[in-house]
């Protein structure tokens, strides 16, 4: 242990109230911010949410970045698109463990999220799956911990540290209170996926992945209270780029004292308002990367009919033809490959290939190189729009022209697609 490290001294651990039969007011304020969230999700609802839904998958992985993000690790989404194929379809050589490890991490979320929102009864062990799943390369980290953890300050002891959860002897209560709570409906779906975040992080209850498990419980409940149903909103990128609001949102709900005092009264509502407002913004940003989807749609069309137009192919393709197929899957699968396309649509292997070539060759799709000889073909104006509508959200102003990324972000895309 380093000299300057060695010394002794008082700490405090936070030990949080349950969240069952929790004593909720709401203020005026806090009330207006959850009406004004839950209108802009319920705005999403009635838009033509197809492709939204088709792009969940991507927004997901959005998500997974951000985790990512968060722990240091910045791929962009061409390499971890890359990844995922590498894992369903065709080997992908070259790739970084850092795009691997955000590939693996969407699956694993993507499938516990639509696992825990379909049980009728969440229960600790199910929470302990998904975090054994997202550090399965560590043994010795899975789990629920069973020795005191902290956050911030020094490695070697928490007399600095910015939060100390719980001893880790009430960690089966808190669990059990918290996955209780989580199954039940007593409080309005944004309020409860707030406190249930802010407790599973307060609790912080394993010794490594929280955060993406207490990331993959605000799609839990979201999907579980029938919010977001299809589509997954980007709210962790949002809680990224407002970091500094978000902090001091898990702050105040740290409060000493009774819930129904007023510095707990004023904590939770502190902590309901930022979250409620980062589910606001994110239901808009999504809203915005829906409506550019469709334009590109109408893109694709143009450049379909143009293309045939001059091979001299008069007649339109069939509503069942590969080609029409890869289209309409196009935005949430950007890189495919023949294998991609007969696994997806149930094509021929033949019919797969012609279509992707006839698709690169009126210039929707084009080529990319993933190893030995093989290939396969993506979408660059997919990829560039979740690029750049990822920088956007990286911007305190959610535009780039109006105020700089807050966070690491992939680089612009040429002509800054």
């Amino acid at each position: 242990m380093p000299r300057r490290e060695r010394r002794s001294g008082e700490f405090f651990a936070y030990i949080p109230d349950p969240l069952q039969g929790l004593p909720l007011r709401v203020s005026a304020e806090t009330g207006q911010a959850v009406a004004r969230a839950e209108r802009a999700v319920q705005r999403l609802g009635g838009a033509r949410m197809h492709d939204l839904a088709l792009v969940s998958r991507f927004l997901l992985r959005s998500e997974a970045i951000a985790s990512s993000f968060i722990e240091g690790i910045a791929p962009n989404p061409k390499n971890i698109a890359l990844a995922e194929l590498s894992e369903s379809d065709e080997p992908v050589l070259g790739l970084s463990e850092a795009a691997q490890q955000v590939a693996r991490n969407m699956t694993i979320v993507r499938t516990a999220t639509q696992a825990l929102a379909s049980v009728d009864q969440l229960t600790p062990g199910d929470l302990e799956e998904l975090q054994i799943a997202l550090v399965q390369e560590r043994p010795d980290l899975q789990g629920v911990r069973i020795q005191q953890n902290w956050v911030g300050g020094s490695s070697y002891h928490p007399l600095e540290a910015a939060h100390v959860p719980p001893p880790a002897a009430l960690l089966d209560d808190l669990m059990r209170d918290l996955t209780d709570y989580l199954s039940g409906a007593a409080h309005s779906p944004i309020i409860q996926a707030a406190l249930a975040h802010a407790q599973f992080e307060t609790i912080h209850p394993f010794p490594d992945g929280n955060g993406r498990v207490g990331r993959a419980l605000i799609h839990t409940v979201l999907t579980r209270r029938g919010l977001t149903p299809d589509a997954v909103l980007p709210v962790s990128l949002i809680l990224a780029t407002r970091r500094d609001e978000y902090v001091a949102g898990l702050t105040a709900f740290r409060f000493e004292g009774e819930p129904d005092s007023p510095e707990g009264v004023a904590g939770i509502n502190r902590l309901v308002t930022v979250f409620a407002d980062a589910v606001g913004h994110a239901a808009e940003q999504a809203l915005v990367l829906e409506r550019e989807l469709t334009q590109l749609r109408n893109e694709w069309q143009s450049m379909l009919e143009e293309g045939r137009r001059r091979a001299g192919r008069v007649r339109a393709p069939r509503r069942t033809s590969a080609v029409l197929m890869v289209l309409e899957g196009l935005p949430g699968t950007p890189i495919l490959t023949p294998a991609t396309v007969v696994r997806m649509h149930g094509t021929s292997l033949s019919g797969a290939a012609s279509a992707l070539s006839e698709l690169a060759e009126y210039g929707i799709l084009s080529t990319v190189s993933i190893g030995r000889g093989n290939r396969a073909y993506m979408s660059p104006d997919v990829l560039n729009l979740i690029t750049v509508r990822e920088r956007a959200l990286a911007s305190p102003a959610f535009d780039t022209a109006v105020s700089p990324p807050s966070w690491k972000v992939p680089a612009l895309p040429p002509e800054g697609r």
